[in-house]
């Protein structure tokens, strides 16, 4: 087995004494700068005024500026097992996901929107990508997409 070997000495080395009596004189005196004025030299120092970290170009709306996203969804929309059809003309692919408030709509390609009750906002954010523009007007979107 293992054995420890120890280090038999009659008391505290030299470093630990020294040690020890620094700190013993240190425990009763403030750090450096504690307790001490300020000088005139701090309170005029100019600060530095630092521009946004993406130039306006880059910049994206935040969510409480966008009323709502929108995503294409080519194939067919399978949920719950059952393939989502739209209520009044029967389609059943190239949909638009729309996500606003909280709620998720379905749009098909004639311009029928229905409320989708089985989506919720976590799955359109898990299945959506990257937002490629902003767009001032729903129908601006849906030009942009094709619909």
């Amino acid at each position: 087995m293992f054995h420890r070997i120890r280090r038999r000495t009659k008391g505290p080395s030299e470093e630990q004494r020294q040690f020890a009596e620094v700190y013993a004189r240190m425990q009763h005196q403030d750090p450096p700068g504690i307790g001490m004025p300020r000088t005139t030299l701090e309170y005029n120092e100019p600060v530095a005024v630092v521009d946004d970290f993406l130039p306006p170009e880059l910049r994206v709306p935040s969510h409480d500026q966008v009323e709502g996203k929108m995503m294409p969804w080519k194939p067919p929309l399978v949920l719950d097992g059952e393939m989502a059809a739209c209520i009044e003309c029967g389609a059943y692919r190239d949909w638009l996901i729309l996500s606003t408030r909280g709620e998720i709509w379905l749009r098909c390609r004639a311009g029928h929107q229905q409320l989708e009750t089985r989506i919720d906002t976590a799955w359109y954010n898990r299945h959506s990508g990257p937002a490629d523009a902003t767009h001032a007007t729903f129908e601006d979107c849906l030009r942009h997409l094709g619909h």
